[in-house]
């Protein structure tokens, strides 16, 4: 649950950095952007939502990722699983039209920023000895 919870709050703040400060990252409100009825009126919602998804994405999905590509993990030094992450945010550009993240270099720094903030918050919430 810990994971859970680490991982989706690094995607909704990794998100929220990256279209801050990163160049040519857009959000765009559509008329028809709603979640399962309710709409998404905000940039913040928005930006809530794909965190929420992109940190399922990242405890459910990327471990079988993982698996699947262990000897090119094995044989690249682990530097295979930046590519795995490249791959799980470009996935979520495509799937959702409200946001756009051009190329590589963009999709890159939004990878390394949401990376970045996946192992900060994963320390902060490591569960302690003796701890249930």
């Amino acid at each position: 649950m810990r994971k859970l919870i680490s991982q989706i709050l690094a995607g909704i703040l990794g998100l929220w950095l990256a279209v801050s400060f990163v160049p040519k990252i857009n959000i765009k409100i559509l008329p028809n952007s709603n979640f399962f009825g309710f709409p998404l009126a905000t940039n913040w919602h928005i930006i809530i939502l794909l965190g929420v998804i992109l940190g399922i994405i990242n405890v459910f999905l990327k471990p079988i990722l993982k698996t699947i590509t262990l000897p090119l993990r094995i044989i690249t030094l682990g530097f295979f699983n930046l590519v795995i992450n490249l791959i799980l945010i470009w996935a979520v550009d495509l799937i959702f039209e409200e946001i756009t993240i051009p190329w590589f270099l963009p999709l890159f720094w939004t990878t390394l920023i949401i990376w970045a903030l996946g192992i900060i918050f994963a320390i902060l919430l490591k569960k302690k000895e003796g701890e249930l």
